[in-house]
């Protein structure tokens, strides 16, 4: 599933619902938190993230989306590594 909602963070505030360009949630009779009902339908925009005023949606990108590389100086960074001398 591409979009993932935190209940317990979740507001209702039905911001993702109205900026998702897909109609990928649906509101639940009784419920504060929408249903991602059209997980498929999801093309991973991330308007419902950026949107979402509690952060508690989280895009799951399928393997070919994600990063495939990072530059060396933002690893060396992370890593705690040196940068190699030339």
């Amino acid at each position: 599933m591409p979009v993932k909602i935190d209940s317990s963070r979740c507001t209702g505030c039905k911001l993702c619902v109205e900026s998702c360009p897909e109609d990928v949630f649906r509101l639940v009779p009784n419920s504060k938190v929408p249903r991602v009902a059209r997980p498929d339908e999801c093309f991973h925009c991330g308007a419902c993230v950026m949107d979402c005023p509690e952060q508690c949606i989280h895009l799951i990108l399928p393997l070919p989306l994600k990063p495939r590389f990072i530059e060396k100086k933002v690893f060396n960074e992370i890593s705690g590594r040196s940068p190699e001398k030339k």
